[in-house]
C-alpha cells in the first residue's frame, strides 16, 4: 500500500469515527456528510498539489540557480491558481445540501 493511500485510509477512519459526535451536537448549523467529506478531499488534493509543485521548483532550482527568480514567481503563480481553485471547491462543498435539514 502506497503511502498516499494509507493517509487517505486514515483520514477517513478518523472521519467515520468523530462524524457521531460532531452530528450529535445541535447547533442549528449543518454541513451534510458529502460537503464535509468532499472538502476533506479537497485540502488533501491541494496539500499535496501545492508540496509537489514547490518540491519540483526548489529541485528545479538547485539545479540551474541562474532561472532561480523565474522559477519562484512561477512556483508562486500557480500556487495561487491552485490555492484559488481550492477556495471554489470549498465554497461548493459548503453550500450544496442535497438533505436539508428540517427544523
Amino acid at each position: 500500500m502506497t503511502r498516499y493511500i494509507q493517509i487517505v485510509l486514515i483520514t477517513c477512519g478518523v472521519y467515520l469515527v468523530m462524524a457521531g459526535t460532531a452530528m450529535a451536537a445541535d447547533s442549528g448549523f449543518s454541513i451534510p456528510m458529502s460537503g464535509a467529506l468532499g472538502a476533506g478531499l479537497v485540502a488533501i488534493g491541494s496539500g499535496l498539489g501545492i508540496g509537489r509543485l514547490a518540491g519540483n521548483a526548489f529541485e528545479s532550482m538547485a539545479r540551474q540557480p541562474e532561472v532561480a527568480g523565474q522559477l519562484f514567481t512561477s512556483m508562486l503563480l500557480a500556487a495561487a491558481l491552485v490555492e484559488g481553485y481550492t477556495f471554489y471547491a470549498l465554497y461548493i462543498c459548503s453550500t450544496q445540501n442535497p438533505w436539508p435539514v428540517a427544523k
